[in-house]
């Protein structure tokens, strides 16, 4: 018997729900969009009980404020060290006193030693901010409107507003985790493409390390 014909393999992209990311904001195809917030962690464990309590009560007040869903998760990944170890072998160049060389040439192998042999994982963690237009909502009801004497707005106008209105949940979000003492910061375009990278590609190291340092205003 013949062998039978595998289905053509789907690509990636069909099972990616963003069709596109324009000025830091994911559009989805299933319409809505929404904004994507890398947030410090806590080490909650060394924290008093006094303080910890405080941060429960904090956080708790904080998400019943919210009058709209958010999402958390957490990205955990592979420390990658080869930017790392490239400054280490430009800074061993540069160096002209011999035993300070060899001492940089046995830290580089005591650093790669231990990766090799230990999984390095940074933990990153994010709260997605959505939105989704009335207009939207909807036409996905097929509820029709009322007031049908009222001009109709324009997709750039809708679109326009949404975004006000989703910049506006971002801060309400933002502040709200900065009195708790996390910092906060929204991906741009080029750091949510890495991050998808990331979350698509589990078993290779990260294209490039996302850092909330280097965003902070």
């Amino acid at each position: 018997m013949p062998p039978k014909s595998q289905p053509d393999a789907k690509p990636s992209q069909e099972f990616v729900a963003v069709k596109k990311i324009h000025d830091g904001v994911l559009y989805l195809k299933k319409g809505g969009i929404c904004r994507v917030l890398i947030v410090s962690g806590i080490n909650f464990d060394l924290k008093s009980e006094a303080e910890q309590n405080m941060i429960l009560s904090s956080f708790q007040n904080f998400l019943n404020t919210l009058d709209f869903s958010v999402q958390f998760f957490i990205h955990s990944r592979k420390v990658n060290i080869e930017e790392y170890m490239e400054k280490m072998k430009e800074r061993k160049e540069q160096e002209t006193n011999e035993l300070l060389k060899i001492q940089i040439e046995e830290y580089m192998n005591f650093i790669q030693s231990f990766v090799d042999q230990n999984d390095i994982v940074t933990k990153s963690f994010f709260i997605v901010v959505p939105y989704e237009s009335v207009h939207v909502v909807n036409q996905a009801r097929g509820v029709l409107s009322l007031f049908k004497k009222s001009a109709p707005q324009s997709t750039e106008t809708i679109a326009q507003e949404d975004i006000q209105q989703l910049n506006h949940r971002v801060d309400q979000v933002t502040l709200g985790l900065e009195q708790i003492g996390l910092r906060v910061a929204p991906l741009e375009d080029d750091e949510l493409l890495e991050l998808f990278y990331n979350l698509y590609n589990p078993r290779l190291v990260e294209k490039k390390g996302l850092e909330l340092s280097h965003k902070e205003k």
